[in-house]
């Protein structure tokens, strides 16, 4: 349990977690690798990634624990989450919530951050024991719909995935999520080969919560 709590308050306090899509392992390791160089410590590995499970072993292998917190992606069964964890995933994310993963991710203690479009769906996602919620996907739900969540539900820790970008990340934050989810905003340019871009941008998006961050405890 305290491993889990570990695992949930660093994404947290980073509040940036990379989507790594690639073609190749190889790029995958790459791309995040250069969003680790940047402060995102959040990475994604999506399991529509060749040999995903090698790139999550290899990036635990080459980036220092303190600078990585290497998740799996993408996650749609329980047979993929558990050779996730196997391979060292340290939090499972899915495009949508299956009870047999949440159950599975539970038994090992692991968090599970599946995406959700609805109230019923964040209930019934909390109650089997997510302890962040992806909203996914963003652009079609925008950042007021996190506003409205907390609402009713002030408890909830949502993460938006999808549409986020830097124009926007800041906003989200301000809105209520407890941290935010970048695919190919910030990975597009390592992804065609130039690695410092997708390292400044990351750089940005760190500074682009904590600013938010700033702001709100200032009111």
């Amino acid at each position: 349990m305290l491993k889990k709590f570990d695992v949930l308050n660093r994404l947290s306090e980073c509040g940036v977690v990379a989507v790594v899509r690639a073609k190749t392992p190889e790029e995958a390791v790459n791309i995040g690798k250069a969003c680790t160089d940047g402060g995102v410590k959040g990475i994604e590995v999506t399991f529509t990634v060749p040999g995903a499970d090698q790139v999550i072993r290899a990036l635990k292998k080459e980036i220092s624990a303190d600078k990585l917190i290497c998740g799996a992606g993408s996650v749609l069964d329980p047979e993929t989450a558990r050779a996730a964890i196997l391979a060292g995933a340290e939090f499972i994310v899915a495009p949508s919530w299956n009870k047999e993963v949440a159950l599975l991710c539970n038994r090992y203690q692991v968090p599970y951050i599946p995406g959700t479009q609805t109230i019923k769906e964040i209930v019934t996602a909390m109650e089997y024991g997510a302890d962040v919620i992806k909203v996914f996907p963003g652009d079609m739900l925008g950042p007021n719909f996190i506003k409205d969540v907390k609402g009713p539900l002030p408890y909830a820790n949502l993460m938006p995935s999808g549409g986020v970008n830097l124009e926007n990340a800041g906003e989200w934050i301000k809105k209520g999520a407890v941290c935010i989810s970048s695919g190919s905003h910030l990975t597009a340019p390592a992804a065609k080969g130039d690695l410092a871009e997708t390292t400044e941008r990351a750089k940005q998006y760190v500074e682009a919560v904590r600013a938010a961050r700033a702001e709100l405890a200032s009111k």
